[in-house]
């Protein structure tokens, strides 16, 4: 396959050969879980959006040399300021489709999914640049949920508009736990461009993930000597434990996820942006009174990042740890990434 890129002057290379180099834009790039993953898989980011100030203050530290700021608002950014690239990767919000997120709007009587007036609208804005961009692929990634929001109809929608834009579609809920100690299951849309895909090609087939690979133990990934500040106060240790006897003497599944370290099996609860709050998903047995928390720089490591090619220390501007916990839970396990973005490189050289 000759890339869009190439076609568009921006990158080098002849049709069906091994060293094309591909390159790829990330949008919602929080900070830049997608893109690790991406350029793990050997692909060039030329373009980043992000609109949250304190993730765009981590994502330019890990990324100094990007010629362009990555702080903008999808919303308004015009496609001709977007350069040429073959692979469109997006993690648009997952608030409006998420349970979390839908039991929050119900209760507040306010809208959510599509009907959401801000976030829920986003995806048409992936919609309008691939549209103009026609990428030869796509990826795009949001919560297990999406596909049943609105009764399927929300997840429905999603994929007759990217077929509409002549791409052939192919989707997959994957959990992250076979490759990080962390129950996480995502949803994930793949596209390839049918005007370029050879008749009888072979249909692209996600990454298979079993007990079988290799992932580091909960014990692995924690600090060895944690600061005691990540130990949950008397008060709010008391108020989590007071809170799910509660719900569970009313019949219901609430309660704190007590992990522990010695058990090599051990898989936590999903990380969710909203850990700074009380830690109540992932709490760590230390044998003291109290449990703590995890670290940032835990959650990192919960989320698959690579410590050699990702840090969140030593910033010219600090980021807050409650920051630094919405970045983590709001992003993606890298190591999912980037097994799917070998299986799209692979895909689309032998096109």
């Amino acid at each position: 396959m000759t890339s869009t890129a190439s076609r568009a002057g921006s990158v080098s290379g002849s049709s069906k050969t091994e060293s094309t180099n591909f390159t790829f834009i990330d949008l919602f790039a929080g900070i830049g879980g997608m893109r690790l993953g991406f350029e793990a898989a050997g692909l060039k980011c030329v373009y980043s959006v992000e609109i949250d100030k304190y993730a765009c203050q981590t994502y330019r530290e890990n990324f100094p040399d990007d010629l362009h700021d990555p702080q903008r608002d999808i919303t308004v950014t015009h496609v001709d300021e977007i350069p040429e690239h073959d692979v469109l990767v997006a993690g648009f919000p997952c608030q409006p489709f998420s349970l979390a997120g839908v039991s929050k709007h119900n209760s507040l009587g306010t809208n959510h999914g599509f009907e959401h007036e801000t976030q829920g609208t986003l995806f048409f804005d992936i919609e309008r640049i691939i549209k103009a961009k026609k990428p030869a692929a796509f990826l795009l990634e949001n919560v297990k949920n999406l596909k049943s929001h609105d009764e399927g109809n929300t997840f429905t929608v999603i994929l007759r508009k990217l077929h509409d834009l002549g791409y052939d579609v192919f989707n997959k809920v994957i959990d992250a736990r076979y490759v990080v100690p962390q129950h996480r299951e995502r949803t994930y849309i793949v596209g390839f461009l049918k005007s370029i895909t050879p008749k009888k090609y072979p249909e692209f087939k996600f990454p298979e993930f079993s007990e079988s690979d290799s992932r580091k133990t909960i014990d692995e990934i924690l600090e060895k000597t944690p600061d005691p500040k990540y130990t949950l106060s008397e008060h709010l240790w008391r108020y989590l434990q007071d809170y799910a006897m509660k719900h569970r003497a009313k019949g219901n599944g609430f309660g704190f996820g007590l992990i522990d370290r010695s058990d090599p099996s051990m898989i936590t609860r999903t990380l969710s942006a909203r850990y700074h709050k009380d830690g109540s998903e992932i709490l760590l047995d230390d044998g003291g009174d109290r449990p703590r928390r995890l670290t940032p720089t835990e959650c990192m490591r919960l989320m698959g990042f690579p410590e050699d090619r990702f840090r969140i220390t030593d910033f010219k501007v600090k980021v807050s740890d409650t920051q630094l916990y919405r970045q983590f839970g709001n992003s993606v396990v890298v190591p999912v990434i980037e097994r799917i973005a070998n299986k799209m490189t692979d895909h689309l050289r032998k096109m």
